[in-house]
């Protein structure tokens, strides 16, 4: 029989899901179907992140669509984005693209419904169609603005940065350690709709010291950190955030340049 995995991330799938009907706590934007693609799903059902500025929530289905791969999201409001477990057994399913229709998955279905009837999807016939989330030199000077469009993106050299990232606002599973990787200077993230999920990184990273904020999901496309810096608007911070001067409404850049500025 053909397995149904649960995930937190696309960022981090393994061999299990090669052949699989995967439930990834992802958002449905690109990035997170070109992964789910790429890791050999036969079908995928993903978060819809609240769909967000440009539909960029649920974008991924359509680039599924493409190749024949079946997929669909759960609404942000019925299950924690970043918790494909919990999607699993509380999501209840928002979007379908038209391969998945054909199995009679619908809106309003239970996830795990849907995930039984995508058990039946065919294999995708053909490869994902290259797509590279990105890293970007938003700002230089003595502390540098990184944009990454996904929290996948840190590397060790992140540290003492301030990051714009395209991720989600919310803990994978609920995971203190999953919030950030290394001790940035600030940190600007998308708030997904804020959903059942809420911002959970920002707490975490307050008890851290960490100024962090998260942008309105209809001001910005999700996974897209480009999008954060040019239209984003500061809709949540944190204690230290709020300490440093920061305030709701700023945009991603004024409150980057402050945390640059005060580091």
């Amino acid at each position: 029989m053909i397995p149904v995995v649960a995930a937190e991330s696309a960022t981090r799938l393994g061999a299990e899901v090669r052949g699989a009907v995967l439930v990834v706590g992802s958002h449905g934007g690109i990035i997170a179907a070109y992964l789910a693609a790429s890791a050999g799903a036969r079908a995928v059902i993903l978060n819809d992140a609240g769909v967000g500025k440009d539909a960029a929530g649920i974008a991924g289905l359509a680039y599924l669509e493409r190749i024949g791969t079946a997929a669909a999201t759960v609404a942000h409001t019925s299950a924690r984005i970043g918790d494909g477990a919990d999607a699993l057994e509380r999501g209840v399913i928002s979007h379908a693209n038209a391969p998945a229709a054909v199995l009679g998955v619908v809106a309003g279905m239970p996830c795990g419904e849907a995930a039984e009837r995508l058990r039946g999807a065919p294999p995708a016939r053909a490869a994902p169609p290259p797509y590279s989330e990105g890293r970007y030199l938003l700002r230089p000077g003595a502390v540098e603005v990184w944009g990454l469009d996904s929290i996948g993106k840190i590397v060790a050299a992140d540290a003492g940065r301030v990051l714009v990232i395209g991720s989600h606002a919310a803990l994978h599973g609920g995971r203190p350690d999953s919030a950030l990787a290394v001790p940035a200077r600030g940190a600007v993230f998308h708030d997904a709709g804020v959903g059942a999920a809420g911002v959970t990184r920002l707490p975490v990273l307050a008890a851290r010291g960490i100024p962090a904020a998260a942008v309105d999901g209809m001001t910005a496309r999700i996974g897209d950190a480009r999008s954060l810096w040019e239209t984003g608007v500061v809709a949540h911070l944190n204690a230290p955030a709020l300490a440093s001067g920061a305030r709701r409404g700023m945009s991603a850049q004024a409150f980057a340049a402050l945390a640059a500025e005060r580091a």
